[in-house]
C-alpha cells in the first residue's frame, strides 16, 4: 500500500514539474501597434492620471472650481468637452 501512495504521489510531482518547465511555457507575441494605436495609449494615460490628480485635488479639500482649472489644464488637447470627463454625473 505504502508503495501505491509513493508511486501516485511521485507521479503527481513529476507531472507538476512538467508543467512548471521554463521551456515549455512561452509568452505569447505582443502583438505590433500602429503609430495611431500608440498615440491612443498615450492619451488614455495621460487623461488616467490628469483625472488621478483631480481625484487627489479633491480629496484635499480642495475646492472643486481649482480642482477643474487644474484638470482643464492638464486635458488640454486630450479630451473632448468641457470638463474633460470629470462632470459625467455631477
Amino acid at each position: 500500500m505504502n508503495y501505491l501512495i509513493a508511486a501516485v504521489a511521485a507521479a503527481l510531482f513529476a507531472a507538476s514539474a512538467g508543467a512548471q518547465s521554463p521551456d515549455k511555457a512561452k509568452p505569447a507575441a505582443a502583438p505590433a501597434l500602429s503609430e495611431h494605436v500608440k498615440k491612443d495609449i498615450s492619451r488614455h494615460r495621460a487623461m488616467s492620471k490628469a483625472h488621478e490628480d483631480a481625484a487627489r485635488c479633491l480629496e484635499a479639500g480642495t475646492s472643486e472650481d481649482e480642482c477643474q482649472k487644474r484638470l482643464l489644464a492638464a486635458c488640454r488637447g486630450l479630451g473632448i468637452g468641457k470638463y474633460c470627463g470629470l462632470k459625467h454625473e455631477h
